[in-house]
């Protein structure tokens, strides 16, 4: 079960203020049709989660398990802090693909606006840490879909009213807590050890 709650809840705080879900509140401006939007973020996520889940899962064969405890709280030490910086929408994503509809928009723009970016870099590294890939991205998805679909729905009053500070602070308080967990697995301290 931790397999899923842990990347739900921590994907799900690291987007709140990401360019994808920019790009979301961006698409739902201008298509005003919710549903295929959703659907596009959720297929976009699924495939690019499971390529870097499975990333994941196989960078984790290559080391013993300390060494791979101390990569991960290197690794969630710097997302942390990579969370506390706001991200900006590039137009250009968006608006070249706009003419292929909603869904089709959605699907490539949310694909190649997540490649590189910290929640899919965080699903990477819980791959590693966790042996259940499925359940890894699904928790990623769920993450990606709570924090997004609420976006989708309520357009410019969601993003209005949201402070972003505070949950940007609160997601990088969630992968400083990772580093200082994947530490004290790899010094032997507490249950895991």
């Amino acid at each position: 079960m931790e397999s899923l709650l842990v990347p739900t809840g921590i994907v799900a705080l690291a987007e709140i203020g990401d360019k994808t879900q920019l790009l979301a509140l961006v698409l739902a401006c201008r298509f005003r049709r919710p549903w295929p939007i959703i659907w596009g973020i959720l297929v976009a996520t699924l495939a690019n989660h499971f390529v870097a889940g499975a990333a994941g899962n196989w960078v984790a064969g290559f080391f013993s398990p300390t060494t791979l405890r101390w990569i991960l709280a290197a690794c969630f030490a710097a997302v942390a802090l990579w969370t506390l910086v706001p991200d900006k929408l590039d137009d250009d994503e968006e608006s070249r693909l706009k003419r292929f509809g909603p869904f089709l928009t959605t699907l490539i723009a949310f694909f190649l606006a997540e490649m590189g970016d910290k929640t899919q870099i965080a699903t990477v590294m819980l791959a590693a840490q966790y042996p259940d890939l499925l359940w890894v991205v699904i928790g990623t998805t769920l993450g990606m879909l709570l924090a997004n679909v609420p976006v989708v729905l309520a357009g410019n009053f969601a993003a209005d009213r949201l402070p972003l500070t505070l949950i940007r602070r609160l997601a990088a308080l969630a992968f400083a807590a990772l580093a200082i967990y994947a530490s004290c697995q790899a010094l032997g301290i507490g249950a895991g050890g």
